[in-house]
């Protein structure tokens, strides 16, 4: 999720976890405790992409992590802070780290939450920005803040934002399973054979779902709103994954490979190869459109070594993805 979500969930648990001890200083702490995993995306200037995105969601969004690490937070705090209880600072860094990392395994990249197994949580129930999700959950927890540490409504309006944001959650998962349902029997009805299909929110919201659709030559795209009254329409994408044939045995190609799950196709404009990760979609919703959301420049050198550089977003794109997001969410 994005920081000021994480922000948000870790100084709520903080509060609930310490607050009638300390007041804002579990706030302030527990904010602390739900940002700490994501820095993580500090290795990208240390190591190349295909190791960067490796390294992303992993050791620090693991229970490893939390259970190691949170002791010693712990007790760094305890040093400082005027409340000692080392146990007491130990328990909120655990479930500030602990939270991150469930709640990123909502979104579409996932997390390694059993790090250092190669597996990783994806249930893409929820973007990685949704208004819907953060703006109670802020609401509630701000009006909890302006309450003694030992007024009962703190605690009420605390719990109140946890319990909202979590039957959010829960209600993602339920409209993941009725679009999901949709999407297949679209398929079925337009006689499309498939050899696996996954869903996930759009961005900003859990109403426009969207569908992967793998099959053996080609990737089929579709987009389904809860207000839709027409047929779902499926756009395909060619996989062109005989353009890396020469590259198939790479190392780091196979590691590219592996991140994605397979879900990727290949382009290639002015005799330059592009990798594109199928799985984050495209910055359009316009038919053939070939803008994907990460997409990697692969980039041949002469002793036969490859490195991925992935391709700058343009702002433009964004935008417009917002005005055709708002027109789609409405009904097809």
């Amino acid at each position: 999720m994005d920081s000021l979500t994480q922000i948000v969930l870790g100084a709520a648990v903080g509060e609930a976890v310490l607050g009638k001890k300390v007041g804002n200083r579990a706030v302030f702490y527990g904010a602390i405790a739900g940002t700490i995993p994501d820095l993580d995306v500090i290795s990208s200037y240390f190591v190349d992409t295909v190791r960067a995105l490796e390294i992303h969601r992993g050791f620090t969004h693991s229970i490893f992590f939390s259970v190691v690490f949170a002791p010693i937070f712990g007790y760094l705090v305890s040093r400082i802070d005027a409340y000692k209880s080392v146990k007491g600072w130990g328990l909120l860094f655990f479930w500030g780290f602990l939270t991150h990392p469930l709640l990123d395994a909502h979104t579409t990249w996932g997390t390694q939450l059993f790090w250092p197994l190669d597996i990783r949580l994806d249930f893409r129930t929820i973007f990685v920005i949704d208004p819907l999700y953060t703006l109670p959950f802020l609401t509630f927890l701000l009006i909890a803040m302006f309450h003694k540490k030992d007024d009962p409504k703190r605690r009420f309006y605390n719990r109140t934002g946890l319990i909202v944001s979590t039957s959010y959650l829960a209600l993602a998962f339920m409209l993941k399973g009725v679009s999901f349902y949709q999407f297949k029997n679209a398929l079925v009805t337009q006689g499309i054979e498939y050899e696996k299909i996954e869903n996930k929110p759009s961005p900003m919201n859990t109403i426009l779902w969207t569908a992967n659709v793998k099959r053996e030559d080609d990737f089929l795209i579709g987009n389904y709103s809860f207000f839709d009254k027409n047929e779902i329409q499926f756009n395909h994408y060619p996989k062109n994954h005989h353009l890396i044939d020469h590259l198939m045995e790479n190392e780091k190609m196979q590691r590219m490979i592996h991140i994605c799950n397979g879900w990727f196709t290949i382009t290639e404009h002015n005799n330059t190869l592009y990798f594109n990760d199928l799985r984050f979609g495209l910055l359009s919703l316009k038919e053939g459109a070939t803008n994907f959301v990460f997409q990697y420049e692969i980039i041949e050198n002469k002793d036969g070594t490859i490195n991925f550089q992935e391709v700058k977003k343009v702002v433009s794109d964004g935008k417009e993805l917002m005005k055709e997001l708002w027109e789609r969410i409405k009904g097809n």
